[in-house]
């Protein structure tokens, strides 16, 4: 007899979870492209997408893993990726969506975990298709869903740049502090995405889905709450333009990591058979830098592929190759560590001098021009910069810090008072392979990453001189005006967007403190 109330209670169950459910809530209309929901208002209702299936144009996560692998685990760590990557294209989906995971988190700290905000929002933002993009911003409100990446890499670019409201991925389990390479069961992940789902059906009464033809996700729950369903097809992400960086919510001004560009397995393929290669003109090109004279140095980089191209204009050219000229002050914005030794070598000469805060010991001592740490203290660094410009040219990066995207930051004043003829200068370094900047890493490898790319480039623009402040600043406005002046002359000349971002502001953003970075 109990064997029998067993068996009707089970067939209840499955008539009420599978049958009548499904009657309560109305049908859901299924469309085949969400191209119509850009003619439809939609700020009234709450829109659920995939983030993979249905906003990124690539259909392939390995670019994703890999970038975690490199910036956060190493170079060892991406190689046994990479080699393991033939063998994870033969697995499922769902397993080798695993081993993936595991060989990027596996033995990585939690809390020192930076590349979710730091690395990743960049690559993502490139991988954005517009037309779905579009479709989101329409919606009153979004939830972005993913099923195979974990919640650490896709929140921040979700919730920081794309400005959605909410954000569903896999919990990654932490062991002491340390990731152990394995997420969250996918029945729990589903149940909070349950849950989710059906407070925004009370709270709003109208859900839109967005999913795509080629993942389960969580379809069952779609189909239960979601009035309306929009399948993406492959063939549909072929077509859709890239969203251009002007129409980001929010500008991409600060990112860190070593890659610049996205680690496809093409793309890796080529980076690992360049290594040997740019380990090995990095070492020729710094010692050529350090130790031979400019007239020798210059044409033997030229040939081991370094480039610089100097524009000088007029003015500056009549003031520069006079040869009564005594020490100038060049005010350039702030690329690399490297562009006081670039300015050294348009200018043809080693009596050049430049300001740091937080230069490592290590490039100090390698440095090939006099580099003079300042205190963070206006009055000493005011009385250093006017005994060293005294002894020769300067150079100062008012910036206070590096910035790789085409923005500037806010200037700082003091060099305004500093001298009374002030020569902004204009630098561009564009990366092929790698940035020779970081924020979380380790500085001291900052110019080897640079010269490791096969043709490291840089632009030097002399810019007409501008005067500078001195002691004809009473109220201390005029320094201000005359730091903003330099800036805006410089963005104009490099077509950059003048910002008040600070260095502040980038550490803040990308290492999570203030600036204090590791010394080497």
């Amino acid at each position: 007899m109990s064997v029998k109330i067993s068996i009707f209670q089970s067939l209840m169950f499955l008539f009420n979870r599978f049958i009548l459910r499904r009657y309560r809530s109305p049908k859901p209309k299924y469309q085949k492209c969400p191209s119509s929901l850009l003619q439809t208002n939609l700020s009234c209702h709450t829109l659920i997408f995939n983030l993979e299936g249905a906003l990124l144009k690539s259909d392939s996560l390995f670019p994703y893993f890999m970038l975690v692998a490199f910036e956060a685990g190493g170079v060892m760590r991406s190689f046994i990726l990479f080699i393991l990557y033939p063998l994870i294209s033969l697995m499922s989906h769902e397993m080798g969506v695993k081993v993936m995971v595991f060989v990027s988190f596996f033995g990585i700290k939690k809390d020192g975990f930076r590349a979710g905000r730091a690395v990743l929002p960049k690559y993502f933002l490139e991988d954005v298709g517009l037309e779905m993009f579009k479709v989101l911003r329409k919606g009153g409100k979004r939830i972005g869903v993913s099923d195979d990446l974990p919640q650490v890499m896709i929140e921040g670019f979700l919730k920081d740049y794309l400005e959605v409201e909410v954000v569903v991925g896999r919990e990654m389990k932490v062991v002491g502090g340390y990731y152990i390479g394995v997420m969250e069961d996918k029945t729990k992940h589903d149940l909070v995405f349950d849950e989710l789902v059906r407070k925004e059906r009370l709270n709003t009464g109208h859900i839109i889905g967005i999913t795509s033809f080629n993942t389960s996700l969580h379809r069952y729950l779609f189909f239960q709450f979601c009035q309306e369903i929009y399948f993406v097809k492959k063939s549909d992400k072929r077509n859709w333009q890239t969203l251009p960086k002007n129409q980001y919510p929010k500008p991409l001004v600060f990112h860190d990591g070593r890659l610049a560009i996205k680690p496809t397995l093409v793309n890796t393929l080529v980076l690992f058979m360049w290594g040997p290669f740019a380990v090995v003109a990095a070492a020729v090109r710094l010692f050529v830098s350090l130790c031979i004279p400019y007239t020798f140095s210059i044409p033997i980089l030229c040939f081991s592929g370094c480039r610089l191209t100097v524009e000088i204009d007029d003015v500056s050219s009549q003031k520069l190759n006079t040869s009564q000229r005594k020490g100038y002050l060049f005010a350039c914005n702030h690329r690399t560590l490297l562009d006081p030794l670039y300015i050294g070598f348009a200018l043809k000469t080693k009596n050049i001098t430049t300001v740091t805060y937080s230069l490592s010991r290590v490039s100090e001592l390698l440095a090939p021009i006099k580099t003079v740490r300042l205190t963070r203290d206006r009055v000493s660094d005011g009385k250093a910069m006017k005994k060293l410009l005294a002894e020769g040219d300067l150079v100062v990066c008012p910036e206070g810090t590096t910035c790789r995207e085409p923005h500037l930051l806010r200037f700082s004043p003091l060099f305004t008072e500093i001298s009374d003829v002030i020569v902004p200068v204009a630098v561009t370094s564009p990366a092929t392979f790698f940035y020779g900047t970081t924020a979380s890493g380790l500085k001291a490898f900052d110019p080897l990453f640079f010269l490791m790319d096969p043709y490291p480039t840089y632009t030097v623009q002399f810019l007409d001189p501008v005067s500078g402040v001195s002691c004809q600043d009473p109220d201390g406005k005029l320094k201000f005006e005359v730091a903003n002046h330099v800036q805006s002359v410089i963005g104009k000349a490099l077509d950059f967007e003048c910002t008040n971002l600070t260095r502040k502001d980038k550490y803040l953003i990308l290492a999570g403190n203030n600036g204090v970075v590791k010394k080497s």
